[in-house]
């Protein structure tokens, strides 16, 4: 899907509607100007001109959106590809302080290391009137290809910002079933699917197996040869339970700053929350696979909740909760109610919106 050789809407076999659908035919198109007044009469900062960048890049290739030193980021590829396109005058304070050529590209939602994307948003705005969409477009392809690629490039409103701007964001998180769901103990698992590169049992998947009650301690915990089958639609009725819900989601957080730790800092309003068993193709031999698919959709999202939500759901489902349960976890006092984050190689952030959310542009019904 990042080679543009397949649809995320066909595996599920739902027509989804888009908003490039309504414009012209073309791979790269332009938006028309937002703004108050002619765009040849904009002077000084209103005189720059601002691209939309909807990107497409493989999770397990980079260390994350997010630069950072030593680590390859998509953030980073991206700006680099970017610095050809600044005006003189940026480029002259970047050589000034001994700063490589690059642009700034803000964007939607700073993705974890592992954690892929099917429509990313960013921008980018140049005071250069002579760059145009299909530049900056092929700069972006050309870094590494097969990796990151361009969906779409649109010149939109200096206004527009690619976060703040934002009205919704959909997440997928895809869960094997075969590699899990065939085993019968917990060390089965480990064997299969739950080893890390260090050859440590994932914590995540640990806890998820053993399927410890909220409240216990890992030390109260006797494992023992306890399967690990749940139903999907366990798992999908108690995520419904949290549609069209204002909630705080500050026990599904994880790594945030202390003053986003209260209050409408930790409240999401989630549009659809859904789980659905699927067989997806494999990208390396075209075999099926048993899937369980987890589609999120939300105003917004605390740092790393989708994989928490993921980890904690299928938790609550192997022990048979009430399907209440996820609401309870939102009166916890201690984060160590809920599961610990799920691996980031099964998520994927799917589209970002900009206008009201529509249902229709969900994968599960």
């Amino acid at each position: 899907m990042v080679k543009g050789q397949s649809k995320l809407e066909d595996m599920f076999q739902r027509e989804i509607p888009t908003i490039q659908e309504e414009a012209e035919a073309k791979e790269y198109f332009v938006e028309p100007e937002l703004g108050s007044f002619p765009v040849e009469d904009r002077t000084g900062r209103w005189a720059r001109v601002t691209f939309k960048i909807v990107l497409s890049y493989h999770g397990p290739s980079f260390g994350g959106w997010q630069k950072q030193p030593g680590l390859n980021t998509v953030q980073e590829l991206v700006e680099r590809s970017l610095g050809k396109f600044v005006d003189d005058k940026k480029a002259q304070q970047l050589k000034d302080r001994n700063l490589p050529l690059e642009g700034c590209a803000l964007v939607a939602g700073r993705t974890d290391k592992g954690v892929s994307a099917f429509q990313q948003v960013c921008s980018f705005y140049t005071w250069r009137k002579d760059v145009n969409v299909e530049d900056i477009a092929d700069a972006i392809n050309s870094i590494t290809p097969g990796m990151i690629r361009v969906v779409s490039v649109t010149k939109v409103s200096r206004e527009f910002h690619p976060n703040f701007s934002a009205k919704w964001r959909q997440y997928m998180y895809i869960f094997p079933l075969e590699q899990v769901q065939g085993c019968q103990h917990i060390e089965d698992v480990a064997d299969k699917y739950c080893y890390d590169s260090s050859n440590q049992l994932n914590q995540c998947t640990e806890n998820l197996i053993e399927g410890y009650a909220i409240g216990n301690s890992k030390e109260d915990v006797v494992p023992g040869n306890k399967p690990i089958r749940f139903e999907v639609s366990k798992v999908n009725h108690l995520l419904r339970q949290l549609e069209g819900k204002l909630l705080s989601y500050k026990m599904f957080a994880r790594d945030t700053k202390p003053s986003r730790n209260i209050g409408p800092p930790t409240e999401c309003f989630v549009y659809h929350a859904r789980a659905i068993e699927v067989l997806l193709p494999s990208a390396k031999d075209g075999k099926h696979t048993q899937t369980m698919c987890i589609e999120l959709v939300a105003n917004r999202f605390l740092r790393k909740m989708v994989r928490v939500l993921v980890s904690t759901v299928i938790r609550e489902a192997v022990a048979g909760a009430d399907e209440d349960a996820l609401l309870k976890l939102m009166d916890a006092t201690c984060r160590r109610a809920t599961a610990p984050p799920a691996p980031p190689d099964g998520l994927c952030l799917v589209n970002v919106g900009y206008e009201e959310f529509d249902r229709k542009r969900c994968l599960i019904p």
